[in-house]
Formats: C-alpha cells, sequence, structure tokens
C-alpha cells in the first residue's frame, strides 16, 4: 500500500550523527573521497575517481551549473555594530542573470543578522573591486515574512554589475553546521568545477567530487554529462520541525532548462538508457520537468511552478515519462522559447517513486531532513542500511564530506 507523504513521520528519518563525523574542510583530491555504491541491496565502497567505471555505456549524468554567489554581506550601523545582510534572491528585477548583470539598483529579498538594530535609513559599506572604490548602500524597505526588501545601490569611478560588486563585497555563505566562517580557499572549494550561472545561497554539494579528468573518463567511458541550473535557497537547510510531513512548508527554488537538455532527456528515456543526477537539486529539477509535462498531457497549462504535494495527485501517476517530456518540448516549440524555467516546491518522499532519475551521486545529508527523504525516495527503507555502513566505515557527512552512487530501488522491491 502506497504511504500518504503528508502522513509520513520524520522520526523515522532520523539517525545518530556524530559531530566529528561532519566534514568541516574538503580533502585535498576532490576525487578521493570515499563513494559508497549501492544497486539492488549491495553496498561496496570505492573512491569517487572510480565513478565512471560503475555506470553502465550510455548513461548520461546531468549536473547542476549554479554557482554559489557572496551572498554575506557584512555593514557597520552608524552607532559601530556590525550587521549582516544575507541576500537570498531577487525581486526587481526578479530574474537572477538579470539582477546579479545589473548596473543599477537591485531590490533583493534578504535575511537580515540583528535587524531590531536597524529600524529604517540607509546603510552604506566601502568595497574595492579591483581598481575601483565603491560605495554600496543598503535601503531597508518592507518586511516579507522573516525576511526584508532590500534595495541595493553602488558609487563607483567605472561601470559596475551587482554580481561584480557582490563578488567583492561579499562572503560565501558556507551552511551552519560547519561551524566556521568562510575562508580564502572555500572560494574555489566551495564551487563545483562546472558552475556557471549565478544564483545560489548553497552549493550542490554532490557535483564538489569531480575534476575534470573524472568528467573527462565518463565521456571516454560512452557516458554524457549535461547540466541544468537549479539556484539552491537557505531553504535547503530548512528542518523539519513538525511530527508529520503535513505541515511541513517545502521551500521553493528556481530553476532553467534548455531545449537541447530537454530533448537530450526525452531520447535516452525513450531509449531505455539510464540517468543518473548528480545530486539532489538536480534531481529535484528532473523529477519536476515530468510533472510540468504530465500537466499538459492532462489538458492543463503546464504553468511556471509546482506545489510540494504535486506527486500525490493521482492523476499522474497514470502518465510515462517520455510522452511528457515530449509534450513539454512541443510546448516550448509552440511559445518559441529556447529554455524552461520556473519556481519548484516539489517534497520529493518515498509516498512516491522517482519517475525520471534511476541513480544518485550525493552526499550524506542530515538527519530528519527533506534531503534524506529524497535519498529514501530512491532506496527505500534501505537508507538505514546505507547510513549504518557509512557511520561505520568512516565516511565523512555533509557538504565536504564523502559521496554516494544511489540506483532506484526496484518497484515491489519492498
Amino acid at each position: 500500500m502506497t504511504p500518504d507523504a503528508r502522513a509520513l513521520r520524520i522520526d523515522d528519518y532520523d539517525y545518530s550523527l556524530p559531530d566529528e563525523r561532519i566534514a568541516r574542510y574538503p580533502l585535498p583530491d576532490r576525487a578521493q573521497a570515499q563513494l559508497l555504491h549501492y544497486r539492488e541491496g549491495r553496498i561496496d565502497t570505492h573512491r569517487f575517481a572510480k565513478l565512471p567505471e560503475l555506470l553502465p555505456a550510455g548513461t548520461l549524468v546531468i549536473g547542476n551549473q549554479t554557482r554559489v554567489i557572496h551572498a554575506r554581506l557584512l555593514f557597520t550601523l552608524p552607532d559601530g555594530r556590525p550587521l549582516e545582510i544575507f541576500c537570498l534572491e531577487p525581486l526587481d528585477p526578479a530574474d537572477y542573470a538579470r539582477s546579479l548583470g545589473s548596473t543599477e539598483a537591485v531590490e533583493w529579498k534578504c535575511l537580515v543578522g540583528g535587524n531590531r538594530r536597524w529600524k529604517s535609513g540607509r546603510i552604506e559599506a566601502r568595497v574595492w573591486v579591483g581598481k575601483l572604490e565603491c560605495r554600496l548602500t543598503a535601503t531597508r524597505g518592507d518586511r516579507l515574512d522573516n525576511t526584508f526588501r532590500i534595495t541595493f545601490s553602488w558609487r563607483a569611478d567605472g561601470p559596475l554589475s551587482f554580481g561584480e560588486v557582490l563578488e567583492a563585497a561579499g562572503s560565501i555563505p558556507l551552511p551552519p553546521y560547519l561551524g566556521r566562517p568562510a575562508e580564502a580557499a572555500d572560494r574555489d572549494r566551495y564551487q563545483t568545477v562546472f558552475a556557471e550561472q549565478e544564483g545560489s545561497v548553497a552549493a550542490p554539494t554532490a557535483g564538489l567530487h569531480f575534476t575534470p579528468e573524472v568528467m573527462a573518463r565518463l565521456r571516454e567511458g560512452g557516458s554524457a554529462f549535461r547540466t541544468l541550473t537549479l539556484h539552491v535557497g537557505a531553504g535547503t537547510f530548512k528542518p523539519v520541525t513538525s511530527d508529520t510531513l503535513g505541515d511541513h512548508v517545502m521551500h521553493r527554488e528556481y530553476f532553467s532548462v534548455d531545449r537541447a537538455l530537454l530533448r537530450t532527456l526525452h531520447d535516452q528515456i525513450a531509449a531505455g538508457r539510464p540517468v543518473v543526477s548528480v545530486g539532489t537539486t538536480s534531481m529535484r529539477c528532473l523529477e519536476s520537468l515530468f510533472y510540468f509535462g504530465a500537466r499538459l498531457l492532462c489538458g492543463e497549462a503546464a504553468g511556471d511552478s509546482l506545489d510540494q504535494w504535486v506527486a500525490s495527485d493521482a492523476r499522474f501517476s497514470e502518465r510515462d515519462v517520455a510522452p511528457a517530456l515530449a509534450a513539454l518540448l512541443e510546448h516550448l516549440q509552440q511559445e518559441g522559447r529556447d529554455t524552461f524555467s520556473g519556481y519548484t516546491q516539489l517534497l520529493l518522499t518515498p509516498a512516491v517513486r522517482p519517475r525520471v532519475v534511476d541513480g544518485l551521486i550525493t552526499n550524506f545529508h542530515q538527519p530528519r531532513s527533506t534531503l534524506l527523504l529524497l535519498v529514501a525516495a530512491m532506496v527505500g527503507e534501505d537508507w538505514r542500511r546505507i547510513y549504518n555502513h557509512a557511520l561505520a566505515h568512516d565516511f565523512r557527512f555533509l557538504s565536504y564530506g564523502d559521496s554516494s552512487l544511489l540506483w532506484r530501488r526496484s518497484a515491489g522491491a519492498e
């Protein structure tokens, strides 16, 4: 009997994670991280460098090309006390590329540390962008739930984009569980080697183990590597505090997929060849594409956003993946668009098997998290065996930790 996603108890996805097992720093060599390989109940241990040998020829590997922005900005209040502004997502213009590329004032949704000390008005910071001195100003606007509308403007002796100012003035927002400030080395190591599109406030950490050499060996072994964009939000660290998922509000994230990748993905699935997602963010985007296409097959508009419970809609369980992706491709052609973009709030749980992804490359996640639920969606109750194995064999956990390659459990395996 298929469980009801809303009734799933978060207590059933808990485990003990000793503090010393959290990796505070990455290994010197990305590809020397341990790799746990799980397939049909069997668990083996390798180095990540061996990944190309573990993939069947003809595998399509899809990573998230998002790039982490320097989202933490430090200002000084008139009374001399520090104040941190954490940039979450653009509001005006409400487009990452346009906002980061803007040379005029922009508005962002932001968290403000110590907001009670900053009631109103403008605050200013002096930064150097290359050889240009820049005066960055932040003006507090209206409250947006637990965040604020902040207007940023800047003055310099030459034209500067907001992305350039942010890169120079801000710092990399490391996950809070690392318990340390960002260091110079994190500017490089908290980015994947294939990061291109700025917009995330957290790295798609499953991709941190890839090197150009590993990617070259993937191609030599007959696999293909493609990318999509999903900008990881701070909500990825949001804990599940309710007893059941029905009371948990899932965060939403912006994604963008070009038509060429959609066509490649459709052809891969239609031919019965495996699709492997690099990370939970890529998987969330890929699974979302199915539901957008399934809407079209049901005679609805594709829309540009998904709610968190869309996977529980019984109408979509009767739809196949390849026709759904074909419908999405036709939709783009009719509209004359080269990309499909929007927001997804999709919550992936063991209540519904993944539809698009056959294999998942991912790190080891926090207990009682939605990311652990996503892992359980892939492997069912074996998630606990996998995590017990990792704990017993000195695997390093969380963002800078070790990796795993998990293949989707067979239908009826549980």
